[in-house]
């Protein structure tokens, strides 16, 4: 395996967590790389079931170390509680979890400034999380954050704190907000500095020593593609780089060290909050879709919107991914289905168009262009070997492959571990 990035190829919830624990098995390190608990990662094992929102996921492998990179923006609070539920799951954290000093944090002011920022825009609003991720990051780039380094330090994490409750105090009474209190979140960030301290390592070294190595690496994605910052539906996306190439710069590996890239996407597809979904089936189809797939948020709770696989978002995933594999899950979802589209391309105005060419709000207008398929209408579950399918899958599964022209690798056919054709 070596080092592989996983990636999500829609607009997240495609599986990933599933994918990487099924990886995990055989990897030394896991490591998360941008986002933060905007993301949820579902894991079911012999354990129970987690959602885990920021640890990798491959705490459930005793060999695997974990990382928590540069490049997410964290939110101690729920860090904290997350490792209290694995450790009381019995699962040993310790000496196994690592978090990078350069990682910054996600305060208490920023949780509030989201809230009020989509309730200023009305009808306008993005459909965030309200997690506190955006204004995060936003104090990231404009040289206003509190990394966890500085947490460690309370002399400096004192004096930043106070300037930033200077300017973030006068922003939060504007927009009708009462003011936060210095000396309430310096009392709840030392505990906080005490759980975590024990976690902290510069992971640069430590990463870059395992690649030189050859250990076993996943890079653990978070969300899908078309939540990029700049590639993505904009502005309906998240604030951080999720494409392959971000790692760079997200965890400190130079790019010709990453040979493989495993794009991860749905037999079908699926949207949370606001923009354009040009597959969404707001009909019958979706509901059977989001019945049977289970398809509510990890993070949120809310409810998915759904659709068939759209090939035009795949391939360009794919290209600009570098994608070497898919791994295609949920395909049991599609069992009873007597039908089954897929979006082979779209037109705009009778032309033939691809995604990048179109701004979002055009990307409302196109009409998706359909092949059809014959169900299967049969059982799929649980099913671990490729001549198992129905030759009906297989149809749908191979022209999947010849469209993106990228190899699947991975089928998944339930929640489970065990529930994995490796092609």
């Amino acid at each position: 395996m070596a080092a592989i990035v996983v990636i999500g190829a829609q607009w997240g919830d495609e599986g990933k967590g599933k994918i990487i624990d099924y990886l995990a098995a055989d990897a030394d390190f896991v490591v998360r790389f941008h986002g933060g608990n905007n993301a949820g990662h579902t894991i079911i094992n012999s354990k129970g079931k987690f959602s885990l929102h920021l640890i990798p996921s491959g705490i459930f492998n005793p060999r695997t170390k974990n990382i928590i990179s540069n490049g997410l923006v964290l939110d101690l609070r729920v860090l904290i509680k997350e490792i209290e539920e694995v450790e009381k799951a019995g699962i040993k954290v310790a000496g196994r979890l690592f978090i990078s000093p350069r990682a910054h944090l996600i305060m208490p002011y920023h949780r509030l400034l989201d809230a009020l920022y989509e309730e200023a825009k009305g009808k306008g609003k993005t459909g965030t999380t309200g997690r506190g991720i955006g204004p995060a990051y936003a104090d990231k780039v404009s040289y206003n954050g509190i990394r966890l380094g500085e947490l460690m330090n309370p002399k400096l994490f004192t004096e930043k704190l106070k300037a930033q409750l200077l300017l973030k105090n006068k922003i939060l009474k504007a927009l009708g907000s009462s003011p936060l209190k210095q000396h309430l979140i310096e009392k709840d960030f030392a505990e906080y500095r005490k759980k975590v301290q024990p976690y902290i390592l510069e992971t640069f070294e430590t990463l870059n020593n395992a690649i030189d190595k050859n250990k076993n690496i996943v890079f653990e994605g978070a969300q899908g593609v078309f939540l990029d910052n700049d590639w993505g539906t904009y502005p309906y996306v998240t604030a951080s780089s999720i494409l392959s190439g971000g790692l760079t710069h997200n965890a400190g590996i130079a790019p010709q060290k990453i040979k493989n890239v495993l794009g991860v996407a749905k037999a079908y597809t699926t949207r949370v909050g606001q923009g354009p979904f040009p597959t969404e089936q707001s009909n019958g189809i979706g509901d059977q879709l989001r019945e049977v797939g289970k398809e509510f948020g990890a993070t949120t709770g809310r409810p998915r919107r759904c659709g068939w696989l759209d090939l035009e978002l795949l391939r360009f995933a794919a290209k600009i991914n570098g994608f070497t594999g898919l791994a295609i899950t949920k395909l049991d979802v599609l069992d009873n289905f007597s039908e089954i589209k897929v979006a082979a391309y779209y037109e705009y105005k009778g032309k033939k168009v691809s995604y990048e060419s179109l701004e979002t709000m055009d990307l409302g207008k196109i009409k998706p262009v359909y092949k059809k398929f014959n169900g299967w209408k049969s059982s799929t579950k649980g099913l671990s070997k490729l001549g198992q399918l129905p030759k009906e899958a297989k149809q749908y599964l191979n022209f999947i492959e010849k469209q993106i022209d990228v190899p699947i690798k991975y089928i998944s056919t339930g929640g489970g571990r065990s529930e994995t054709i490796k092609v």
